[in-house]
């Protein structure tokens, strides 16, 4: 089976060990993705956050899952993009590999991430879907854990950029 694969929808829903929460410095929660996780796992996730003192850009944390399928969250924040000039692909690939160690470190197999900072940190793209594949497949081959990765994206313009992107670096 294909260690990386591609669903369209809503990762509250998935039951993975592990879904990935494309959080804010504060992990208190917000808008998008974030605030999803929050409203889905309910209060418990606030309390366990507000014990971890925040994240850093391209850091990551992880807790418990509380009301949602998975097993674990897993908080990491993305960069915002100021046009690509200060270190932004970095921080968004520290980001995917910051959660992907701590899922192997967890010994966790399976984990969903979604579209890192696409949202209102307006990261292209096309551009952040590259740095993740790219980042992914790097950590995969050379770590066993997690033996599958889910790219969840919720809307049709990601979906095409993901499958164009896998297809063609397959």
């Amino acid at each position: 089976m294909e260690r990386i694969q591609l669903f369209q929808g809503d990762i509250t829903q998935m039951h993975v060990d592990a879904i990935v929460n494309a959080a804010n410095k504060s992990l208190l929660g917000g808008g998008g993705v974030d605030g999803a996780i929050h409203r889905t796992a309910g209060p418990r996730l606030l309390e366990e956050c507000r014990k971890l003192k925040g994240c850093e850009t391209g850091e990551a944390k992880i807790t418990g899952a509380y009301k949602l399928p998975c097993r674990f969250v897993i908080h990491t924040v993305g960069p915002v993009w100021y046009g690509g000039e200060i270190g932004e692909a970095e921080l968004l690939a520290n980001a995917y590999r910051n959660s992907l160690k701590l899922a192997r470190d967890h010994q966790l197999k399976t984990i969903a991430f979604p579209n890192i900072s696409t949202g209102v940190y307006h990261f292209p793209k096309d551009k952040a879907a590259q740095i993740a594949i790219r980042t992914v497949r790097e950590f995969l081959s050379n770590n066993a854990l997690p033996e599958t990765v889910t790219f969840c994206v919720y809307d049709d313009e990601n979906r095409t950029i993901y499958q164009d992107l896998l297809k063609h670096e397959a």
